[in-house]
């Protein structure tokens, strides 16, 4: 049964059993959303909200997460479908590529922005949030170029791009 956020409180243990994980647990150590180690722009559930991922990302461990994440998410539990994304285009390589790459890691098999609901949550693993919030900054090189190479509320300009910098938490609307 998916949780109210007031439920996520420093010291609460959370136990995943999903397609990707079983018999995975961690500890919050923060309460959700305070003492981020970077200032990522939007929240996991606005990300959802605003469509990301093809709306197929975190369909099977729903329970996991606050209820209010997915009461306007855009899923398909079934496919994935770029039309649920918010600038209606694909964005992202394949998890394969992402295994290939070495942008996965144990804790987190789903990537980047599962560490990232996890840790927006309270979650705190030393080095693992460290190499992540490195990852996150540098992305920051995609918003400099949508600055760079598009006027102003052109949101045609880089759609690809835009998803993108929606799907790491960056405000695509600039």
């Amino acid at each position: 049964m998916q949780k109210n956020l007031s439920l996520y409180v420093p010291g609460h243990k959370i136990t995943v059993h999903d397609k990707m994980q079983t018999h995975y647990s961690y500890v919050l150590q923060k309460p959700p959303g305070t003492d981020l180690a970077f200032s990522p722009q939007l929240t996991p559930g606005q990300m959802l909200e605003m469509g990301i991922f093809e709306g197929h990302y975190l369909t099977d461990c729903t329970e996991e997460f606050p209820a209010d994440w997915f009461k306007k998410a855009k899923l398909n539990p079934n496919r994935p479908d770029i039309t649920l994304n918010c600038f209606g285009v694909k964005s992202r390589l394949d998890r394969s590529d992402w295994l290939q790459r070495g942008w996965i890691f144990p804790p987190d098999p789903r990537g980047w922005f599962q560490w990232y609901c996890r840790y927006w949550l309270g979650r705190r693993i030393s080095g693992l949030d460290e190499l992540q919030i490195t990852r996150w900054k540098s992305f920051k090189r995609h918003l400099a170029q949508v600055e760079k190479n598009c006027l102003p509320a052109d949101l045609s300009c880089r759609p690809r791009q835009r998803q993108a910098l929606l799907q790491w938490a960056y405000n695509p609307f600039i």
